[in-house]
């Protein structure tokens, strides 16, 4: 385009700069993309070799023209073949859609182009993001592309700012799971951020393990442009459609009116439902600037406090019972985990046994003299035991799933914020609809305290009965020779910290954890409990390591799966490693899914198509920039997890081969 006279510039109303650059090295009648001023320019040159400038964006659908090529003298856009003059920008007679121009110039070795000065005025999606983080949001794990790029320079920018940490994976499906693990741990919604069409898609099972452990979590959808929505485009998916059963709340931000306040409605829907919270965020939407004068939606006056006490009659029911009690015991599931202390109080108070299921194993630690492990499927004949003694259960944050198996017939006080979980799947003694740390306050408070060493002794000998058949096992191996369970985590136990966070995953492995695997101090253990998804361990190690992070703290985070498991998400290996985190990875590696060979054996069917072929982990890890320990016999295991759980500047594999049954 002719330079334009330096008056007629002065006259106009926008305010322009030279920018320059680099002169680019392309012949003449052929096109390419320069970034000036903050901005993308498509830079022409013509068949003459003079010089002219476009705004990059196609004005038809965004079409990068710099990618276009130069045709019978038109520009034409590489997206749908749109036509525009290379240097007015204006379409060919009859159509309405018109480039925008810059003026150009040559100087020395470079060009300068005249730019519109660009505003610094916070975008509209700046001003969403600041809401999520001021409601709490601190953790997004996501992939960026060609239908979020609006968003993600608002995620990029409060980055930036220190307000969020953002982690870049290499499949949606692991953002949803490592989003799911952060709020495991934290109790926090994180956020998990995708495309349009298979992006947000890949993200259902992630939310669905989220919704059903109840947990916050809140993602976050490119979509198409508006104008383009219902005909069906290309990765259109009607996304509010598609999560309608899985989002407690969902809604597509189209206008700057309301959009600060959909993104405040979904940090409260996930904060205070402990559900999936779901902004659908059009492409075009994505980049409208921000409102002059944005409201302020402040938390303060729109979250209740939740240490909500029970009605006192239904208290006072609770605490005759327990009074009555002579061989009271204590059942914790996931919903206590955040009052270990208020559990560990009362327990102690009224010298009774605390049994966890499987989703709350940690909760109360093993190496506690009242601490009975896990019961259920997963569990162990010390939990079992001591149940079956009870004469009064008091159940705390808990749903009387089968997996568990929690005795129906013993009078049972049951505890949970969530009304609905109260007697949901069969009437209790006594349902108490409150906080749970307040409600074991009050408890406490009004039952006597009691002295039970022959209960203590109880438990200490099954404890002592329960080790030794471990240890008859710890030693065997299968006709391969690789190690038992047992062994593997009788030795785990021992070395992973006292206050590690310890994801795992689905499977036999899994069962093993659940039996072998002994909890010591504040360890918490995070798992897709109800959804029962594998894969889930390494991605959620992710999430918890952010959170480990952002925390400022030091404690261990260690992942375990089977190689089903890791083999559905093992490139977020490299995921780990680009984000620097310390995280130790064990991996028992049997070959085969060896739980539904279990199955198949149990239906009395052939077992079929469950035998695996694995890379060799340790080396795959190595060559991801990890470190790798390969066990293949019980005198490699030790020193291997050892040093594994010794690095503190990158993450690690162990991978041991091991028995594919619990033999």
């Amino acid at each position: 385009m002719a330079d334009r006279d330096d008056a007629e510039h002065a006259a106009g109303s926008e305010t322009r700069q030279w920018v320059r650059v680099p002169r680019p090295t392309i012949h003449a009648g052929n096109v390419t993309t320069v970034v000036a001023g903050g901005r993308a320019v498509c830079v022409v040159r013509d068949e003459s070799g003079g010089w002219s400038a476009l705004d990059n964006r196609c004005p038809h659908q965004g079409g990068p023209l710099g990618d276009g090529q130069l045709d019978d003298g038109w520009l034409i856009c590489p997206w749908h073949a749109y036509q525009y003059d290379p240097e007015t920008g204006e379409p060919p007679p009859g159509f309405l859609d018109a480039a925008t121009p810059y003026t150009v110039r040559a100087v020395d070795d470079d060009i300068e182009i005249e730019l519109p000065t660009v505003e610094t005025r916070p975008s509209l999606m700046d001003q969403v993001v600041d809401v999520l983080c001021e409601w709490g949001l601190d953790a997004v794990f996501g992939m960026v592309g060609h239908s979020n790029l609006g968003m993600a320079d608002a995620l990029r920018r409060a980055e930036a700012d220190g307000r969020l940490t953002y982690v870049g994976i290499r499949h949606e499906g692991a953002a949803a799971f490592a989003a799911s693990g952060y709020a495991k741990l934290t109790g926090r919604p994180a956020a998990c951020f995708s495309i349009a069409g298979p992006g947000a898609t890949n993200l259902l099972t992630g939310l669905w393990d989220a919704k059903v452990d109840r947990v916050p979590i809140l993602a976050l959808t490119g979509q198409v442009q508006t104008q383009v929505i219902g005909p069906g485009t290309f990765q259109e998916v009607p996304l509010e459609k598609a999560f309608g059963s899985v989002a407690e709340y969902g809604q597509t931000v189209l206008s700057p009116a309301n959009a600060t306040e959909l993104a405040a409605l979904a940090m409260k829907h996930a904060i205070v439902q402990r559900d999936v919270a779901h902004l659908v965020l059009p492409d075009d939407v994505q980049e409208l600037p921000g409102a002059d004068d944005p409201p302020h939606r402040p938390v303060a006056g729109r979250l209740a406090a939740t240490g909500i006490a029970p009605p006192s009659d239904e208290l006072a029911r609770a605490v005759a019972l327990l009074r009555a009690a002579t061989r009271p015991a204590i059942v914790v599931g996931n919903g206590a985990r955040a009052h270990r202390d208020a559990v560990t109080a009362l327990a102690e108070h009224l010298d009774a046994p605390v049994i966890s299921t499987f989703k709350a194993k940690g909760t109360f630690p093993d190496d506690h003299p009242l601490g009975c492990g896990v019961l259920g499927r997963s569990g162990i004949p010390v939990a079992s035991q001591t149940v079956a003694k009870a004469d009064c259960l008091l159940v705390l944050g808990a749903s009387f799933s089968n997996h568990t198996s929690i005795p129906t017939w013993v009078p049972t006080i049951q505890v949970d914020l969530d009304r609905m979980i109260l007697g949901k799947f069969h009437p209790v003694e006594v349902p108490l609809w409150g906080d749970i740390a307040r409600t074991l306050e009050l408890i406490r408070a009004a039952v006597p305290a009691a002295d039970r060493p022959e209960v203590r002794q109880e438990i200490a000998t099954r404890w002592k009965r329960w080790r030794t058949q471990k240890q008859t096992k710890q030693g065997l191996t299968d006709a391969l020779g690789r190690l038992h369970p047992a062994e593997i985590f009788a030795v785990l136990g021992e070395l992973v910290p006292s206050d590690a966070v310890i994801a795992v995953d689905v499977g036999n492995n899994t069962y093993s954890f659940g039996r072998y695997f002994e909890c010591r101090g504040r360890q918490d253990v995070l798992m897709s409990g109800y959804l029962g998804s594998i894969g889930f361990a390494l991605p959620a190690a992710l999430g918890a390591s952010v959170a480990v992070r952002r925390a400022g703290s030091a404690r261990k985070v260690v992942s375990i799966s089977g190689d089903g498991g890791l083999g559905q998400y093992l490139a977020e290996v490299t995921t780990a490693v680009k984000a620097g985190f310390p995280m130790t990875h064990v991996v028992l590696d049997n070959g085969e899914l060896a739980k539904i060979s279990r199955e198949q054996l149990g239906a009395i069917r052939p077992v079929w198509q469950t035998t695996l072929v694995n890379p060799d982990f340790a080396a795959f890890a190595e060559s991801c920039g990890a470190v790798g320990f390969r066990v293949a016999t019980a005198d490699d295991l030790r020193p291997a997890l050892e040093a594994a759980l010794a690095i503190t500047d990158r993450p690690s594999l162990v991978s041991i081969a091991a028995s594919n049954r619990d033999v």
